[in-house]
């Protein structure tokens, strides 16, 4: 190790005292470090380097300082470590150009572009400034021999600062495809509360709290009419359990209730001290706030700017969930007032309705059905009667028994049914259309109106079936007294594989408590 030269510019050299107060800007802050990798063969290198540098702060934090002495040691250390800031390289330890080597690996096949590589040598004939800077990526060149510690701090300072930049820059780059990549796939959400926990995480990993040692990551959203009723929507960290009001939970404090307050009057988000409280804008429903807490280090103008493209990007699809959950509430309301129009028709209690509506969501999500298809069920098998609308009462409402040619005119329901539905491109009317189809195939190909048989039949058709018949044989209608409960359980159980899928008449048996407690709940 050379550290004998004359000083260049009246500088000291390495081992001469200089004035702490005078070189280095102190922080309060001393939370957070920045990772310096020494790696040299000598380890007088190490302790002297640490020896200057040892009250540096930089941005708030301390410098944390990690020995490698030979390359294959700082290699294993890039390994485990990728938040390395700067590297102080030894050009000629193992080999006469191990830290050439290490330079290489860390660029060309570790893929590593951030961290700040400064060269020290006592030899530089064994390597050529021009050609190292040029060659290997190297951001910084150091001759051992000509030194200072003040030459040392500008250096690592530089160093600190430009990986910093590098850092802040690559954030924003994350931010941008974070919006475009959450902006995409928020908009397909189905519910409000789906698309809340979305944002949320993704306003998270935008401050990039999820990785970091320094943040917590816990968060809510909250919908609000006014000031005084403020809703939890979805939440994560330690606010994982709150639910509902705002009021309600006893992790919140006065103070966040406060920040929620400010933030609804300024009508954007900003971050108040070390939290983050953004605001969706929504054109009829009320505001939403986003409540990201500790985010711990300083955020720039451009964070906020990215957060408020991305607020405003999320507003829109609150509007829209708010708008498509409309739609299709309205749709679930006609779906269901014209299959108790048509059970009212035919004399027969539009509780019916109900309590097959009910049946087929317990069996649906028994099934372990997609819950999106299960809710499908649940507001589209009110609907496999509705070709009933065309049978003439003479038919319809005879109390006594049907003669064949009457009731082959009553099978006619269901093609009825179907050309009804079928005809709309909604998702809901196409379930439903289904289902009016299908809800008297028998699983041994003996139903109709086409005689399908077992898988053939599709799933919204058989559980309809199970559940239809059931509750008819239960219910009282114009040609017959209602049946005593176990009586329909034994015809259930007899038709086993006869009209009945087997799988669904087991699991039938198994929500047996729940089926019995609807008929209870929604009694004629």
């Amino acid at each position: 190790m050379v550290f004998g030269k004359d000083s260049v510019d009246n500088d000291e050299l390495l081992f001469a005292e200089e004035s702490t107060e005078e070189r280095f800007d102190h922080f309060c802050d001393h939370s957070r470090k920045w990772k310096i990798l020494i790696v040299d063969d000598e380890k007088d290198v190490h302790s002297t380097t640490r020896l200057v540098l040892d009250d540096v702060t930089f941005e708030g934090g301390k410098l944390e300082f990690i020995s490698a002495y030979t390359g294959d040691e700082a290699l294993q250390i890039m390994r485990e470590q990728s938040d390395i800031a700067v590297i102080l390289l030894d050009v000629v330890m193992e080999t006469t150009h191990a830290g050439l080597d290490v330079a290489r690996i860390i660029r060309e096949e570790m893929k590593n572009k951030m961290v700040r590589i400064i060269l020290r040598t006592g030899q530089p004939g064994q390597a050529p400034e021009r050609k190292v800077i040029i060659e290997y990526d190297i951001n910084d060149y150091k001759h051992k021999g000509e030194l200072t510690a003040q030459r040392l701090f500008t250096s690592v300072f530089s160093a600190l600062r430009s990986y910093r930049d590098i850092l802040v820059i690559d954030q924003n780059r994350k931010g941008l495809k974070y919006i475009i990549e959450a902006s995409g796939s928020l908009f397909q959400q189905q519910s409000i509360s789906r698309l809340a926990q979305g944002v949320l995480t993704q306003v998270i990993s935008l401050l990039g709290l999820r990785d970091s040692v320094y943040m917590k990551g816990s968060g809510m959203a909250v919908s609000s009419s006014d000031s005084e009723n403020m809703r939890i929507i979805a939440s994560t960290g330690r606010y994982a359990e709150c639910h509902d009001s705002v009021d309600n939970c006893y992790e919140i404090s006065d103070d966040t209730k406060k920040k929620f307050d400010k933030i609804c009057c300024i009508g954007h988000g900003r971050f108040i001290g070390d939290d983050y409280v953004g605001y969706l804008p929504t054109r009829q429903y009320g505001s939403h706030l986003l409540y990201v807490e500790g985010c711990g280090v300083k955020h720039s103008e451009q964070d906020e700017d990215l957060l408020r493209i991305y607020s405003d990007n999320v507003g829109v699809a609150f509007d829209n969930i708010y708008l498509n959950q409309e739609i299709l509430d309205t749709q679930k309301e006609i779906v269901r007032m014209l299959g108790e129009v048509v059970e009212n028709r035919s004399k027969e209690t539009a509780c019916h309705v109900v309590r097959v509506s009910e049946m087929t969501k317990i069996l649906g999500a028994a099934l372990a059905l997609d819950s999106e298809y299960v809710d499908e069920l649940y507001y589209a098998s009110p609907m496999h009667d509705v070709g009933k609308i065309g049978i003439p009462d003479s038919i319809l409402l005879k109390p006594g028994k049907l003669t064949p040619e009457e009731f082959e005119i009553v099978k006619t329901h269901t093609d009825i049914g179907y050309k009804i539905l079928a005809a709309s491109n909604r998702k809901l009317l196409k379930t439903a259309a289904i289902i009016a189809y299908e809800h008297h195939e028998y699983w041994n190909g003996s139903g109709y109106p086409r005689g399908l048989k077992g898988d053939n039949i599709d799933i919204a058709g058989r559980i309809t079936c199970i559940s239809d018949v059931f509750d008819a044989l239960c219910s009282r209608r114009t040609y017959k007294e209602p049946w005593d409960v176990d009586k329909a359980l034994e015809f259930i159980k007899k038709n086993r594989e006869i009209m009945f899928d087997p799988a669904l008449v087991d699991v039938f048996f198994e929500k047996l408590e729940f089926v019995l407690a609807i008929q209870e709940k929604y009694k004629d």
